[in-house]
């Protein structure tokens, strides 16, 4: 076990620097995709700041964790490599599928504010149509 406060008086410099920056960087990115979150109007705008602010802002803050806590401990640490990969693959299909329930429930409701795309439910396009009958 690694004692916090001796360990980052022992710290270098420039991974002190460094992971300050990171650590900057991210909180930065993560509070752009917040304030993009209560500034944008309609629900399928609102939902892309978060999904780049969280993603990116996270990328950073563990990119600054994994300087961190390598050079503490004078190996390479993966741990942050398996959150970001979790992250990176689960955050956008997450808000992928908030949006396309969305969209399936402002078109069968008749909402005038739905984006162009594929027809109403339950009717099929041209290609789709097509897929099914082969």
């Amino acid at each position: 076990m690694i004692d916090i406060e001796l360990a980052f008086e022992n710290l270098p410099p420039w991974a002190a620097l460094l992971t300050a920056f990171c650590v900057f960087m991210g909180a930065f990115l993560t509070l752009t995709g917040s304030v993009g979150l209560l500034r944008l109007k309609t629900f399928y705008e609102r939902v892309h700041a978060p999904t780049l602010g969280s993603t990116l802002g996270t990328g950073f803050i563990l990119v600054g964790s994994m300087i961190c806590f390598s050079v503490l401990r004078g190996r390479l640490s993966v741990h942050e490599i398996l959150i970001a990969v979790f992250l990176t693959i689960t955050t956008p299909v997450g808000f992928m599928l908030l949006v396309r329930s969305a969209l399936y429930r402002d078109r069968v409701e008749g909402n005038d504010n739905v984006p162009e795309g594929n027809p109403t439910p339950g009717k099929q396009s041209a290609p789709d149509a097509a897929v099914q009958q082969d």
